[in-house]
């Protein structure tokens, strides 16, 4: 039998619904799990473990009783310590928020608790979503489950380390210029950045108003699409929240892909920004399976990554610095020095740079929905190479990994899948891309890709 820690959403959820698993076990498996671990990893920076068995018992008499929810019913899930969750601390990893405790759970949050999901703990990020992997906070780093000397990347780095290791069955994360699709990138694990609208922000510490998404990340493309059940929902308290009719994210899982139309961004990695050869080997690899699975496959042009990067970055960091001018000011030395340089950054930027790069905005958005005429989805690598050394991907050292802020900028759906491993053994990525609002094919191409190539058999840490 598959250790518990290791069975997907859609596997235990199947076996909880049937009452052939109980959800006290499967929490306590889990809890077991992050005391082994988590010394190493450091994916945790509170486990709620009183609680979540106490949750999991309620979920159990639930069931037994005939009201089964769903299919996060009695499932454990973290939450990256930047949901607020009520009168348990929300800290951002930051000595700022150590103490902040909030009153309310954000609404993606009481989402999941209503549907019966299993809250088992808040885990690591960069410094309020942007400081990097950083040693000067209140608590240390998360690591890399593959190889604990390197990088998980960020910011949603607790989230990716503990889906990966099977501290939990699935998290949440959030994703400004690529922290959902990094971290699953490097992790190797699916994280889906949803179109911006369909997921509430609210409760969510903010970075970006206008770039920042929340979104799910867990081992597989059609866990991902469970959660996105659950997840995509109105929010009228959201500014940015989008109403659009329900969408049934999982109907396309299992569907054949005769006749999609796949764009490939060939200038990005081969152009570009210079890409690792066995990342554009997995990525050729991926083609020609996706053409093995009737897909039609050809050459897109987008304008140069730069544009988005650039684009992206202006924007990010002046709306994050209008976020945190005043803590800035009055106690800078509670930020870690990554997270204060970077937000500092944003105090540079004139409203004639913030409003230009706001048109230039639009203009990519333009061009690519323009593009999306022409195919149905688009691909390209998440990251441009494996996971380096702790710590740089914190961009101190001016490298940048990966391909991930086009879809920031343009607000459209991307998924992250681990499309292979490198000669090291290290998780390799490709990203999925599609129109607006079409998270769903976004996932089926994901899931598809995931079973051809039979990436989701091999975990780390698993002795």
């Amino acid at each position: 039998m598959t250790d518990l820690h290791f069975l997907t959403i859609a596997q235990a959820s199947s076996q909880i619904k049937a009452r052939q698993l109980s959800p006290v076990e499967l929490t306590k498996a889990f809890i077991a799990r992050i005391k082994l671990l988590d010394t190493v990893l450091h994916s945790h920076l509170l486990v709620l473990e009183e609680q979540a068995i106490a949750d999991a018992a309620k979920a159990e008499s639930e069931i037994a009783g005939g009201g089964w929810k769903g299919p996060l019913h009695g499932i454990p899930i973290g939450l990256k310590d930047i949901y607020n969750t009520a009168g348990i601390r929300t800290t951002g990893h930051s000595a700022l928020f150590k103490d902040h405790i909030p009153s309310d759970d954000a609404f993606t949050v009481n989402l999941m608790r209503s549907a019966g999901a299993i809250i088992t703990g808040k885990l690591a990020t960069w410094e309020f979503a942007i400081g990097g992997s950083s040693f000067d906070l209140p608590w240390p780093p998360a690591r890399n489950p593959w190889d604990v000397s390197l990088d998980p990347s960020g910011s949603s780095s607790g989230s990716g380390a503990a889906v990966a290791a099977g501290l939990c069955m699935g998290a949440m994360g959030s994703d400004t210029g690529g922290s959902i699709r990094g971290p699953a990138a490097w992790c190797g694990i699916a994280g889906h950045k949803p179109t911006y609208g369909l997921l509430s922000r609210r409760g969510i510490l903010p970075l970006s108003f206008s770039l920042d998404h929340a979104g799910p990340m867990c081992w597989t493309s059609e866990d991902c699409a469970l959660m996105m059940q659950v997840l995509a929902s109105y929010d009228p308290a959201d500014p940015g929240s989008a109403a659009v009719a329900a969408i049934d994210y999982t109907a396309g899982l299992g569907k054949s892909l005769a006749g999609l139309r796949i764009g490939v961004v060939r200038h990005f990695f081969e152009q570009d920004l210079r890409t690792d050869p066995e990342t554009i080997a997995a990525l050729e690899t991926s083609l020609r399976a996706l053409r093995d699975l009737g897909a039609a496959v050809g050459d897109v042009t987008l304008s140069p990554f730069a544009a988005y990067a650039d684009c992206g970055s202006l924007i990010a960091r002046a709306e994050a610095y209008a976020i945190h001018q005043h803590w800035l000011r009055s106690a800078p030395e509670l930020y870690g020095a990554f997270g204060r340089h970077r937000l500092m950054a944003g105090a540079f930027i004139s409203a004639v740079d913030y409003i230009n790069a706001q048109r230039e905005r639009a203009r990519l958005v333009a061009e690519f929905l323009d593009v999306m005429t022409t195919v149905d989805v688009v691909v390209f690598p998440t990251a441009r190479c494996p996971a380096r050394p702790i710590g740089e991907d914190s961009m101190a050292s001016g490298f940048q990994p990966f391909f991930n802020r086009a879809f920031n900028v343009t607000g459209a759906p991307a998924l992250s899948m681990c499309n292979g491993f490198s000669s090291k053994g290290l998780p390799l990525a490709l990203q999925i891309g599609g129109r607006p609002f079409e998270d769903a094919l976004v996932l089926q191409v994901g899931d598809a890709l995931e079973r051809a190539l039979g990436t989701r058999t091999r975990r780390p840490m698993a002795e």
